[in-house]
């Protein structure tokens, strides 16, 4: 058996010898996608026993089973990292919840703001997003991607010890300092609307005692670029980047 490089994400326990089952939907994507049968490989992580390889024993239309034969990956963690972001345009929103999952979230908030235009979310969609990001950057970790949440309660219920990286606009062309002795706590990464913080809730949050106000450079940045350029910016001065 060669290694797999078709990857699973799958909710069933893995270990030597563990026979897996597959869902209709994966059956589907392994079997009569991708055209894998019976003797072939593929990996498999279900984000808690790191990644296996296992072989295909039994390849049917909306069914299937494989067997797990030796761990080839140990289980790898991201650090305690959330990202809060307010819901944009659904292609931008899938964009952010990707690269969140790729760029080491362990956890993914979508949060209504004062001028968030999106007043719903897709979470089993988003959650799918996070899967299949996981799935190709080799990940062995699925953030949970969590019901959409008024940014208030949010704050009203934050947890103690949880930093906050908070990214201002009104800041641009300032530099993005975070205090390096906060290294190794929980933290979490605030991206606001298309429109902006309103002046309402920039005053509430740079009055929390656990709030960061940050610049992420000279222009101000759309959302999904803005949760890319944040999470950068956390991973290389506080995250397993650095």
């Amino acid at each position: 058996m060669t290694a797999g490089k078709i990857r699973l994400y799958v909710e069933h326990p893995l270990g030597e010898g563990q026979t897996v089952p597959l869902d209709g939907k994966q059956a589907h994507y392994l079997f009569g996608v991708m055209r894998r049968g019976p003797g072939d490989a593929v990996a498999l992580f279900n984000g808690r026993d790191g990644e296996w390889q296992a072989e295909v024993r039994d390849a049917r239309r909306k069914a299937g089973t494989l067997v797990c034969r030796g761990q080839s990956a140990p289980q790898r963690d991201p650090p305690d990292l959330w990202l809060l972001f307010a819901p944009i345009k659904k292609a931008r929103t899938d964009f952010i919840v990707e690269k969140a999952a790729e760029m080491g979230a362990s956890r993914i908030l979508p949060v209504q703001t004062d001028f968030t235009n999106s007043e719903r979310i897709r979470q089993d969609r988003l959650q799918a997003h996070a899967i299949g990001a996981a799935e190709q950057c080799g990940g062995t970790y699925v953030p949970e991607v969590g019901q959409l949440q008024k940014l208030d309660a949010v704050l009203e219920s934050w947890p103690d010890g949880r930093q906050l990286m908070f990214c201002d606009e009104v800041l641009a062309g300032g530099a993005a300092t975070l205090p390096r002795d906060a290294a190794g706590l929980p933290w979490a990464i605030l991206i606001g609307p298309e429109g902006g913080f309103s002046q309402a809730e920039r005053d509430r949050l740079r009055a929390l005692p656990f709030a960061h106000a940050v610049s992420l450079g000279p222009r101000v940045l759309r959302a999904d670029t803005a949760a890319v350029a944040a999470m950068t910016v956390w991973q290389q001065a506080l995250g397993d980047w650095a």
